[in-house]
């Protein structure tokens, strides 16, 4: 049966060139392949291995695989088992976030871990949220249209058919969309909970239109995925696998074409040749039946980091040589700098009738009216607008950091049905000082501990203090009875971002580190904006676009030895 007509027989006709939505076995509910996937040696000279399984490793991984490229996935968490470990529990899933020890510091320090970072097979999409809007056009080229920030050496039309494509494999649901590059997506909206509506009300009064979506949330049957069953606890591991993440969507398919995921290996440095100055391989240690802390190396034809804006800094920073005694990349002190979040300040009201806002996608409706600048506001770039849903914990959180304790405290959390949240993402600009360095103390695994210094400028603070007056404007337009705010930080990018020279830069145009010809790094460090759209899809469209050209010859192709194919499906 061809690809087509199984996907009618399945419910879903999808994209041609993925069969990732046949492959999830929702009966055994393990990841497809993980147990009869190819086994290579560290012996074997792969053609890449790709440091870490997430948004960006895992598309890599993929779309090379397709196209005959031998692939080892170092990652340092494991795998995964969707009945045992994504729980209807936020104290239950705190294994599925990067809780090694970091360091922080700065004028504003930033909360590392759950909110911003992963470990294991999927990465920090395994408990993200599901929201993947694109970047604007004006994320591109902030230099040169609002004199601040940088300019991408790629354009937004660049990763335009890879946002397409991506959107196609989650697949994403929304509404039509407006902003931006104005575009459909390729599943209906889902329907919006009474938290939502009431919302969307107030922000109409105020003369702001929202959108539903767009979420990689399956709004109908996708090959074996199911429905969303809106039981409102995506941020720990969706329980029925609609919410796309690589797991179940890249992986999968991935993993059927001999890429090898190799769980609970922790890389160490990347091996540099001191005389050729080429990537050897990268040396790891595993926690197998090896025994735990053995340092191996996994010889490769080229390397690709993927470790997102902490640990692919980390890494590079660790991986020092004869040719570059102060980390890989880093001849001009780049690696590490321009680390950004986004500021996402969330408030709450309080309204008569319940409207229990977990129970629907965390991100139902969405504005993206202030994402451009604005002249008049006085400040640079802006914000978007998203509903967003915390769950009791995270809810207590919220109204311990307004105050409220002993009694008080209890009386929020029993009135806890008749919230409903709103929240922003801000762009926050750039700077060469929020960065990530190492620290002289060292972790289990004896690797200098990464250190995150963080300080808010002037036109971060007008902006938030513009957004929080929004969206308070919002909740009272709605009839909020009463009303509190947090202020808080999501997402990272940033840290290994891509230039036009090394001077200013870790990575080129084809994410390839300055100077060095057979490592890449493919991930959301690249990035040298931030924007006010939730990193995921951006993050898997440029890796899309890497895999397109190592594969079709754009990048040298003397990174990678002749064994390869380069037929097959160019997905």
């Amino acid at each position: 049966m061809g690809t087509f007509w199984r996907g009618v027989v399945k419910g879903s006709v999808g994209p041609r060139d993925n069969d990732s939505r046949f492959l999830l076995d929702v009966h055994s509910r393990d990841l497809p392949g993980q147990a009869t996937m190819r086994r290579y040696t560290d012996d074997d000279e792969v053609d890449l291995v790709i440091i870490g399984a997430g948004a960006g490793g895992s598309v890599l991984a993929q779309r090379l695989a397709r196209r005959g490229w031998r692939i080892v996935i170092l990652e340092a968490g494991p795998f995964w088992h969707p009945d045992e470990d994504w729980v209807s529990d936020e104290a239950g899933s705190h294994e599925l976030y990067w809780t090694q020890k970091r360091i922080i510091g700065g004028a504003d320090p930033i909360e590392l871990g759950k909110n911003n970072s992963g470990r294991g097979v999927g990465g920090s999409m395994v408990h993200y949220a599901g929201y993947t809007p694109r970047f604007h056009p004006s994320d591109f080229s902030t230099a040169t249209v609002d004199g601040v920030g940088a300019d991408w050496p790629i354009t937004y039309a660049d990763l335009r058919p890879h946002y397409e494509q991506v959107e196609r494999e989650l697949p994403v649901a929304g509404q039509d969309w407006p902003w931006g590059h104005p575009h459909r997506y390729p599943f209906s909206p889902h329907p919006i909970s009474g938290a939502a509506a009431k919302l969307r009300e107030g922000a109409l009064a105020c003369g702001i239109e929202m959108r539903v979506g767009p979420v990689g949330i399956v709004n109908g049957t996708f090959g074996n995925r199911p429905h969303c069953i809106y039981r409102g606890f995506c941020l720990q591991g969706c329980k029925v696998n609609a919410k796309a993440s690589p797991y179940v969507t890249h992986l999968p398919d991935a993993l059927a074409h001999d890429v090898e995921v190799r769980a609970d290996s922790m890389a160490l440095r990347v091996d540099i040749d001191d005389d050729t100055g080429r990537a050897r391989g990268v040396v790891y240690t595993a926690n197998d039946e090896s025994g735990a802390g053995v340092q191996r190396l996994q010889r490769a034809r080229a390397v690709a980091v993927a470790g997102y804006s902490i640990e692919t800094p980390r890494l590079l920073l660790a991986s020092a040589s004869r040719r570059h005694p102060h980390g890989l990349g880093n001849n001009s002190d780049q690696v590490g700098r321009y680390v950004m979040v986004q500021g996402a300040t969330q408030t709450a009201g309080r309204f008569a009738e319940e409207l229990r806002m977990y129970k629907a996608p965390p991100p139902e409706i969405s504005s993206e009216q202030f994402y451009e600048t604005d002249t008049s506001r006085g400040f640079a770039r802006g914000f978007s607008i998203q509903t967003v849903a915390p769950l009791p914990i995270g809810w207590a959180e919220h109204v311990l950091a307004d105050g409220h304790w002993g009694r008080e405290l209890r009386e929020y959390m029993r009135d806890y049905n008749h919230w409903a949240t709103i929240g922003v993402l801000n762009e926050l600009l750039p700077h060469p000082d929020n960065r990530i360095t190492l620290a002289e103390e060292t972790d289990p695994y004896g690797q200098p501990v990464a250190r995150m210094d963080y300080t808010l400028g002037d036109n971060d603070k007008a902006n938030m203090a513009y957004s929080t007056r929004v969206i308070t404007d919002i909740l009272h337009a709605a009839g909020a009875q009463d009303v509190l705010t947090i202020q808080r930080f999501a997402h990272l990018v940033g840290g290994a971002r891509m230039g036009a020279t090394p001077e200013h830069s870790v990575i080129d145009a084809d994410h390839r580190i300055w100077g060095v010809p057979n490592v890449f790094v493919a991930d959301g460090s690249v990035c040298p904006t931030q924007g006010s759209a939730n990193p995921a899809l951006t993050i898997m469209a440029l890796a899309s676009r890497l895999a397109e050209r190592m594969a079709d010859g754009a990048i040298d192709h003397s990174a990678v030895a002749s064994t390869r194919t380069t037929t097959g499906s160019s997905s």
